[in-house]
């Protein structure tokens, strides 16, 4: 009996030793503290139990909706949400240009090119936007045509949340030294400090507030999300960013469900020459903290866009729907609103007041 029970504390001490190293590992980064946490305190959407809120209640799921609900439907699964074959892509061009120029890379990575300086936003070249790299969706046949080595020298990076679609680990590590500075939202730079890049190249923004980084002017806006690359959820702020060049302003959408914001903002801050938004990954089972590809189109109309692109989708399966219906819907509700549009194929380049990519290549 005694060595039975000396055997199960054995394996209860591996257990807790191994839970301890998992917890530990550096991809799931490192909570706000000291200078950092003191910051986000003093925000009006700090909450007493240390968390952030977004703007409106947003509940993670409709009352009607549980979570066994959510699971039943995942694993039910669709057919159609992969890709029955690769993705199309054109080869990279990263030269040099005076004109502001992006490419798309599928999901939300894309990279910009704006007054000759070149910003890469939330770069995710990982097999898996996942803590561990044989655990979650893969991403589509096609889709790693680039690689974080393949990028030239970058004056930016700009990360707009600490999610696993959007802060790679990985491909940061891979970037950190080719990186003269990182922009992101409040309190997501303890993760990026842990990973070893120095507080001197790491600037974080909460709501309103502005930078100039290289000629470029970095505002961060609310968006309707949530973060968290744990447990504990909303410690750090998901923003979108609008970006302002001599000739051009962005919005840079990150992720965010429908919301007044849109509207506050474009009569703030816009017009904008382009608006990246997403448009996948939904549900009605989280109806709140992603848009639906017809509410992408009317966020892009109260923004005062004058083009949308729209992304989080072409890469990854993270939500039940048909990997290329947010292409289909959110073009046809373009079409029906007569707004001007951009459907670039991965690797493409979009060119400001130029060229502006629109084949519907995902119903190839």
């Amino acid at each position: 009996m005694k060595k039975f029970m000396y055997s199960i504390l054995a394996v209860i001490i591996v257990l807790a030793l191994a839970v301890i190293w998992l917890f530990n590992m550096p991809v799931f980064g490192r909570a706000p503290e000291g200078a950092r946490l003191e910051r986000l305190k003093k925000l009006s959407n700090f909450k007493a139990d240390g968390t952030l809120d977004n703007l409106s209640p947003t509940p993670m799921k409709p009352d009607s909706v549980s979570y066994w609900d959510m699971i039943v439907g995942m694993i039910k699964g669709n057919e159609n949400s992969s890709p029955k074959k690769a993705l199309p892509h054109m080869v990279p061009d990263f030269s040099a240009t005076t004109k502001t120029k992006l490419i798309w890379f599928g999901h939300s990575s894309y990279f910009l090119q704006i007054d000759g300086i070149k910003v890469l936003v939330d770069p995710v070249f990982s097999k898996r936007p996942s803590p561990l790299s044989f655990i979650g969706t893969g991403s589509y046949a096609g889709t790693d045509f680039v690689k974080a080595e393949d990028f030239p020298e970058l004056d930016i990076i700009l990360i707009t949340h600490d999610h696993y679609d959007h802060m790679d680990y990985q491909s940061i590590l891979k970037l950190k030294d080719k990186t003269r500075l990182f922009i992101t939202s409040l309190g997501a730079g303890a993760h990026l400090e842990h990973w070893g890049i120095p507080a001197g190249k790491i600037v974080e923004l909460a709501w309103g507030e502005e930078t100039i980084a290289h000629g470029l002017k970095f505002i961060a806006a609310p968006a309707r999300h949530f973060t968290g690359r744990l447990f504990t959820r909303n410690q750090t702020l998901w923003s979108a960013f609008i970006l302002q060049g001599t000739k051009h302003k962005l919005y840079l959408g990150g992720d965010s469900g429908y919301d007044t914001h849109f509207k506050k903002t474009g009569a703030q801050h816009g017009p904008f020459d382009l608006a990246i938004l997403e448009c996948g990954q939904y549900n009605s089972y989280w109806p709140l903290i992603h848009m639906f590809p017809e509410q992408t189109v009317q966020a892009a109309k109260d923004l005062n866009a004058k083009v949308l692109l729209p992304v989080h989708w072409a890469k990854f399966s993270l939500a039940m729907h048909s990997w290329n219906e947010p292409a289909i819907r959110v073009t046809k509700q373009a079409k029906l609103e007569q707004f001007k549009i951009t459907t670039p194929l991965l690797g493409e380049l979009v060119v400001l007041d130029e060229h502006y990519p629109s084949e519907e290549w995902w119903l190839d």
